[in-house]
């Protein structure tokens, strides 16, 4: 059993829309589809009376529902018009009231703005006449202060006039003060010898460095370089040194080169570095300088200070003019390093004492060696000297004790010794014996008393060994 599908072509007709057998159902609710064609055509014949019939009911309901509606509406508007007439004649009333109210209002403010601009224009003619007081006071001030500024522009004019005179007047005689310099100059150089236009460019810097920079540097080294170099044989013109705190902070070799224009021979400033930077390195100074009028027409030269640091160490070129600039650059800069120099003299110092008591005492050990190697030479001489001695003292004492047994040997003898012992066997002894005792008896005992001293003598050296 299933579900049909069916067409409603008419109100009374449904069509199958698909095979169906016994048991199988259709469900109103859901008719799938009506054939409007078939009800077009059957309305267009007029076939459906019911619909006519009720149409044309419905039609004269509603026309006579409109009939209605239209009389209760006409009602309603009359009604609605009497209302509005009504309220327009009120509003009329009202605006006639406003009006006058208007007019009553526009007349008491055009009175009341009378007055205002009638206060206004008195006020403003006041203040007009005010203002211009005002306005020629302001003008009587201005006029005296252009009076007083174009015064004072006169006399600046006149003052600058004065100045400007005297400017060229001071300037022509400067310049008039130069030229004699130059024609000096002139005349001074071609009457000086090299050697003297040298020395003379050595006086203009030690005057300049004198009368500029000795009131600030009370304290500096700026004297000629006497010592002749032991190897070079050569020597600086001027050393410049400088000390803040006990540090010298600073320290310049300057040559001072010149020629006349005359000279035959030119030479040149780079001819001069290698002598310059030696001269330096012996006086153990940290830059050098020269001061220098060799090649007048270079640019490089003219131009002002020339490092040329890059050829020899420290070492600039300059025209007499920056001899005093020059300084006081080097100076400047190498103050603000001199804290870091302090420091450095600091720990040289403390290297310096360390160094010192080092060798000190590598001096003291050397020594100390030294002395302890000599002292035991002697003391090892001394012992073998003393083993010798005592050697030879033995040997000594051997000689003494053999020496001591001879002597006592020899004492014994001597004490057996007797004039009978002598004589015996010998009959000239004893008869020259038996004479002289018979000649002086006295003899005999002398001369053994003399014997006896003898023999008491011979005991005393055996006793002393």
């Amino acid at each position: 059993m299933k579900q049909i599908r069916v067409i409603a072509e008419s109100k009374n007709k449904l069509v199958l829309d698909e095979a169906a057998e016994k048991g199988d159902w259709i469900d109103l609710a859901q008719i799938n589809s009506v054939d409007t064609g078939l009800v077009e055509k059957a309305l267009a014949a007029g076939a459906d009376k019911v619909y006519q019939e009720k149409l044309k009911a419905a039609k004269s309901e509603f026309e006579l529902q409109s009939q209605k509606e239209k009389s209760a509406l006409l009602s309603k508007a009359e009604k609605d018009r009497g209302e509005d007439l009504k309220k327009i004649a009120e509003l009329n009333a009202k605006i006639s009231s406003f009006e006058n109210e208007k007019k009553l209002a526009v007349a008491e403010a055009l009175s009341k703005k009378d007055s205002e601009i009638s206060e206004l224009k008195q006020k403003l003619a006041a203040g007009e006449s005010q203002t211009q007081l005002q306005l020629q006071k302001i003008q009587s001030e201005k006029n005296l202060e252009i009076q007083k500024i174009q015064n004072q522009l006169e006399n600046a004019a006149s003052k600058a006039k004065i100045s400007e005179d005297n400017l060229k007047q001071n300037f022509e005689s400067q310049l008039k003060l130069k030229d004699e310099q130059i024609a000096y100059y002139k005349d001074l150089k071609a009457k000086m010898s090299t050697k003297m236009i040298g020395e003379s460019l050595e006086v203009h810097c030690k005057t300049q460095f004198e009368q500029y920079l000795r009131p600030v540097m009370p304290n500096a080294y700026f004297e000629k370089d006497n010592e002749v170099s032991r190897t070079s044989g050569s020597k600086g013109d001027f050393i410049f040194r400088d000390k803040a705190d006990g540090v010298e902070y600073i320290s310049i070799m300057f040559e001072m080169k010149n020629e006349a224009d005359e000279t035959a021979t030119k030479h040149t400033n780079e001819s001069f570095f290698k002598e310059l930077d030696k001269d330096r390195r012996e006086k153990k100074c940290e830059y050098a300088v020269l001061v220098s009028l060799l090649e007048k027409e270079s640019e490089l030269y003219n131009g002002g200070i020339v490092d040329v640091s890059h050829r020899f160490q420290k070492m600039y070129v300059i025209r007499p003019q920056f001899f005093i600039p020059l300084i006081t650059l080097l100076c400047n800069a190498a103050k603000n390093s001199l804290e870091w120099q302090r420091q450095l003299e600091v720990a040289k110092n403390q290297s310096i004492d360390i160094t010192n008591f080092e060798s000190r005492l590598s001096e003291f050990k050397s020594g100390f060696d030294k002395n302890y190697r000599l002292a035991s030479e002697k003391f090892a001489t001394a012992i073998d000297e003393i083993d010798k001695t005592i050697d030879h003292l033995n040997k000594i004492k051997a000689a003494l004790i053999g020496s001591e047994n001879n002597l006592r040997l020899a004492n014994n003898k001597a004490e057996d010794l007797t004039i009978k012992s002598l004589t015996r066997g010998n009959p000239t002894m004893t008869e020259k014996f038996a004479a002289l005792k018979s000649q002086g008896a006295k003899t005999i005992p002398s001369a053994k008393g003399s014997a006896s001293a003898d023999e008491s003598a011979s005991d005393g050296q055996g006793g002393l060994f």
